[in-house]
């Protein structure tokens, strides 16, 4: 490996476990949220803040968090029996039960597909053909056209606000 790769890569280590130190301490900034919004619903008016972030404390905590889990090889794992498999048992099962996962991530695309279409004004229960709709329009009458067939664009609930469309795209 040239050594400018190798000194990248150590460069990206040290960051790593620095970043992941201070993260670390992270979770006390979760456990205060959640806790003062158990107190605020408890005692006082609610605070709708709370929510939103905490679950992006947690995402946080979780993406900043995990390289350095990584690093040390600390990463949280449920392999009770997995680990004492041979390479060859590891393959067998692998190759079977990969099925399950696409099998799970084709239910939550299609049910992904219809939450978008849903945040972008569509109510009705043929969300696939209203994409087809959808890219007809813009590809026959450009933004315009698009724009008038698109709904009411759904918003968060929350103080903020914010159009729910470009989460719900990702």
């Amino acid at each position: 490996m040239p050594g400018v790769l190798r000194a990248y890569v150590r460069g990206v280590d040290r960051f790593n476990y620095r970043l992941g130190r201070f993260i670390m301490y992270g979770i006390f900034l979760m456990v205060g949220v959640l806790l003062w919004s158990s107190i605020s619903k408890t005692f006082f008016t609610p605070s709708r803040w709370t929510l939103e972030v905490a679950q992006f404390a947690l995402v946080g905590y979780y993406l900043l968090g995990g390289p350095y889990s990584i690093q040390l090889a600390a990463n949280v794992r449920m392999d009770l029996f997995y680990s004492n498999w041979s390479t060859r048992t590891k393959a067998w099962v692998d190759a079977f039960t990969v099925w399950f996962l696409i099998f799970y991530l084709v239910v939550m695309i299609h049910g992904a597909i219809g939450s978008l279409a849903y945040s972008l004004g569509y109510f009705g229960d043929a969300p696939y053909g209203f994409y087809r709709d959808l890219i007809h329009a813009f590809a026959t009458g450009g933004i315009e056209a698009a724009e008038a067939k698109l709904g009411f664009i759904e918003r968060s609930p929350t103080a903020w606000r914010p159009y729910l469309w470009p989460v719900k795209a990702i």
